[in-house]
């Protein structure tokens, strides 16, 4: 084998205007690029720091300086799952391992995975967070996308969801509570959530909390997001939510996301794939994810004010597979 190099970058990308859930605002988005080069080809990825866990882009980058030597001297990906912790830092050397990999075999990722040959998928546009009035005209500007993903906050969230529903009244509703539920009757909330033709609600307890889910039976799937990160911690979801949402940036890359995929299927569990804010570069692997799941939630890049060279491609709700030149 050639000689391995590796190298990181910490990127800004502005948001196209603030993005707003229950836990604050941005108005850009810091992440790191990895690349990975092998007898003259390059292999890149992309992670995002996620800021509930207290990560940083220069905290992952520096992760991804630590680990250079072992991946340089030939680490495979299942190498970095027990070398390095799930988190963005493994996302991006993993990722640009699975495109450095395909470029070196003259083969695409999704032909190494074993699917079958990418179709445009339908994913979520994500609605931010604000006053009812202020959510129902994003909603109607939002009237070319399918499915909305609304972010609530726990006081007042019907009447945000009612706001968007006579914005959008057409569209279908998916819903994140961004861990906002913990002192509220959630069966109550779901049910008047239900009338409004939800489809799904995201993390409605705290992780760590997820017991407060015991016996509760709403009549609306709950979808895991903080409780999950990868394999380990799938536990916690058993019994208590009917999804789970696979971020990449959260198992710590591509091949243990497939992984959880796999091990939530065999108990149950249906799939969601997720995102934090990134550029097209950091949701092109996961769209692999997103081919086997029921909800798609990868609007990442139409979040954000600019984007990298080869975007991916999206025509309202259709999200296209990533091209050659960009990853995989």
């Amino acid at each position: 084998m050639a000689k391995r190099s590796v190298t990181v970058a910490v990127e800004r990308f502005p948001t196209a205007g603030a993005f707003v859930i229950s836990r604050g605002s941005k108005t850009h988005v810091d992440v790191i690029t990895a690349t990975v080069s092998e007898g003259g080809v390059s292999g890149r990825g992309e992670a995002t720091a996620i800021y509930y866990l207290g990560e940083t882009a220069e905290g992952l980058a520096d992760q991804v300086r630590a680990a250079a030597p072992l991946v340089e001297d030939g680490a495979s990906r299942a190498d970095l799952i027990t070398a390095m912790p799930a988190g963005g830092a493994r996302k991006a050397l993993d990722c640009a391992l699975w495109d450095l990999e395909a470029k070196l075999a003259g083969k695409p990722v999704w032909s190494l995975i074993g699917l079958p040959r990418p179709q445009p998928i339908l994913t979520a546009y994500t609605i931010s967070l604000g006053e009812p009035t202020v959510m129902e005209e994003a909603a109607r500007k939002a009237g070319r996308y399918e499915l909305l993903k609304l972010k609530l906050s726990g006081e007042g969230d019907e009447d945000r969801v009612a706001a968007v529903r006579r914005g959008a009244p057409h569209a279908r509703l998916i819903v994140d509570a961004n861990e906002a539920w913990a002192k509220e009757d959630i069966e109550a909330k779901a049910a008047a959530l239900q009338k409004l033709r939800v489809e799904l609600i995201e993390q409605p307890v705290p992780a760590g909390q997820d017991h407060l889910l015991d016996g509760v039976r709403s009549p609306v799937p709950l979808c895991a997001d903080e409780t999950i990160h990868d394999r380990e911690t799938l536990g916690a979801a058993i019994g208590r939510y009917a999804f789970i949402n696979i971020k990449l940036d959260k198992t710590g890359g591509l091949t243990e996301a497939l992984a959880l995929a796999h091990a939530a299927r065999l108990r149950g569990i249906e799939l969601m794939t997720g995102c934090m804010l990134s550029t097209s570069l950091g949701v092109a692997p996961a769209f692999y994810v997103g081919m086997q799941s029921r909800y798609v939630d990868l609007d990442g890049p139409l979040l954000l004010g600019a984007d990298r060279d080869h975007p991916i491609r999206f025509d309202g709700s259709d999200m296209h597979p990533p091209s050659r030149e960009l990853w995989g």
